[in-house]
Order: C-alpha cells, then sequence, then structure tokens
C-alpha cells in the first residue's frame, strides 16, 4: 500500500472518531470551561452519563429558557397533532427524535461535554442563558417530589457558576465575581454562610488556605454558621481547575445527591428511570 494511501485512510479514521453515530462530538471540548455542572457517576459508564445529561439537561433547560426561532410554531403545531396519534406512533416519534443527529439544532445546542480523562467524573459546560445552579435546583427537586431520576448511572450533580485555573489569585478574583451576582441581586439581606470545599487530585494549595481565601472574599455584614448556614459557596477544586458557585437549601436538597434522594424514597429501579417529564415548581 502506497503511503499517500496510508496517510488518506489515516485521515479517515481520524475523521470517523470525531462524531458519535448521533452526531455528536465524542468528547466535545477538550478543556473544562465553565459555567457548567460536574457529574459523578458510575465507573466505566462516563460516555453514556455524557448522553442521559445531555437528553435530561436539554429537556429541563428548554422548558425553563425555551428556544426562540421558527421551530418553535412548527412543534406546538407538532404537539396538537400528538394528540390524534395512537400510543404507538407516539412512541416511535419520540425514538426517531431521539435518533435525529444533534448537529441539525447546532445553532441551539446549551451543552458541552469538557475532557476530565478521569473514571466517574464528567464535566458539562452549560451555554447562556443556561443557570447550572438553578437548572441542577429544578432537577433535583422534581427527583424529590416524584422519585423519578431519568438517569441510570449519574450519583451527583455539583453546579458551578464559574471556573479559572486553580492559583489562589485566580480563584479570589472568580469567588468574589460569584458572590457580588449572588448578592446584588439580593441585596439589604444578610446572610448566614458556609464554605462547602471540596479537593479532588489537587496537592498545591493546603485546604487551609483556600477556605481562608475564600472567605476573605465575602462581603463584610455576612456572617459564617457551620451549623444552620442560610447559603452555602460550593468550591469543588479539580486537577489544575477551580469551580464556584453559591446555592440555597443545599442540605435539604441532599447536596444534589441524585442516588441517595431516590434511595430514600424507595423507588423500584424501573420506576426512577420512567420517562415522565421533569416536573417544575408550578403545575
Amino acid at each position: 500500500m502506497s503511503d499517500s494511501k496510508r496517510k488518506s485512510q489515516g485521515n479517515d479514521n481520524k475523521r470517523k472518531k470525531k462524531y458519535r453515530s448521533d452526531g455528536t462530538p465524542i468528547w466535545g471540548k477538550r478543556h473544562i470551561d465553565g459555567p457548567g455542572v460536574w457529574v459523578s457517576c458510575v465507573k466505566g459508564k462516563e460516555k453514556q452519563t455524557v448522553g442521559e445529561i445531555y437528553e435530561l439537561f436539554e429537556s429541563i433547560s428548554s422548558e425553563i429558557w425555551p428556544h426562540n426561532g421558527p421551530t418553535d410554531g412548527s412543534s406546538s403545531d407538532e404537539a396538537s397533532g400528538d394528540a390524534v396519534l395512537s400510543l404507538e406512533d407516539q412512541i416511535a416519534k419520540e425514538v426517531s427524535a431521539m435518533k435525529r443527529p444533534r448537529v441539525e439544532n447546532a445553532a441551539h445546542q446549551r451543552f458541552a461535554n469538557c475532557q476530565t480523562n478521569t473514571p466517574c467524573v464528567v464535566f458539562i459546560s452549560c451555554k447562556s442563558p443556561v443557570d447550572p445552579v438553578e437548572l441542577v435546583v429544578k432537577y433535583i427537586k422534581s427527583v424529590q417530589e416524584t422519585g423519578v431520576t431519568h438517569t441510570r448511572y449519574v450519583h451527583r450533580l455539583v453546579p458551578v457558576s464559574g471556573t479559572c485555573i486553580a492559583n489562589l489569585p485566580e480563584i479570589q478574583a472568580l469567588c468574589k465575581k460569584v458572590l457580588k451576582d449572588f448578592f446584588d441581586k439580593h441585596s439589604n439581606v444578610t446572610y448566614k454562610y458556609k464554605i462547602e470545599l471540596r479537593v479532588r487530585n489537587h496537592t498545591t494549595i493546603p485546604r487551609p488556605t483556600l477556605i481562608q481565601n475564600i472567605a476573605q472574599c465575602v462581603p463584610e455584614g455576612h456572617t459564617v454558621d457551620l451549623e444552620n448556614p442560610q447559603i452555602f459557596v460550593l468550591v469543588e477544586v479539580f486537577k489544575s481547575i477551580c469551580g464556584v458557585s453559591v446555592v440555597e437549601d443545599y442540605y435539604q436538597l441532599h447536596k444534589f445527591n441524585v442516588a441517595e434522594i431516590a434511595k430514600r424514597n424507595d423507588q423500584p429501579s424501573e420506576s426512577r428511570l420512567r420517562s415522565s417529564p421533569v416536573r417544575g415548581d408550578t403545575p
């Protein structure tokens, strides 16, 4: 075989490896880039987890932040037409929609998988207007209410409003920005807070040093309360990346631990996965 043919075949193989059969990139982004959501999952099921999360997040986000465009009218027409379809036809239509390449709606794609190169760890970046905290809170409340997870491999979710390189100046700058964004929306309110720091695969900065520097970013007037905090400053340090967010009701939402919530509801595995729509806070 000539060198030119080998080179041509090699290029073809590279092109084939860039996309899955459904049109999605194999790994999406090369580097972790927030805002986004950390996802812990079953070991060896990282790619399947990405598929689950894509479908779940796109379903929830389209409800909270509807897409604007010419497809909106056709969607309503299709919805009215579904009423006259048989159950078998509706199922076939849903399956066909799931198999439709995501690249057809590339302009509307709001989520991208970012490489972590670590078992059990996935990071999904979120594109505006998606708010990772609001997205995850809505999903967790739905799981608490219904016991339905819509996922098979997801263990826990951690939303972050932004990411940065894990060094002290960058971390402090990110914390100040995220905290300012939160407190600007809740002006004239003082909070009791707790810093929830989780460090994985990172040994450069000692944990006490991280906590001290993060605490310095909280505006005056707000006080630390480790027993009964009103808000939680979530800080995830993974390798050389740091992510930060501010959340409320963190303990009531079981630290966004999907598997634990489903277990508490004591739902059979088949019921947890049924494909009912994610329910919002309002009927």
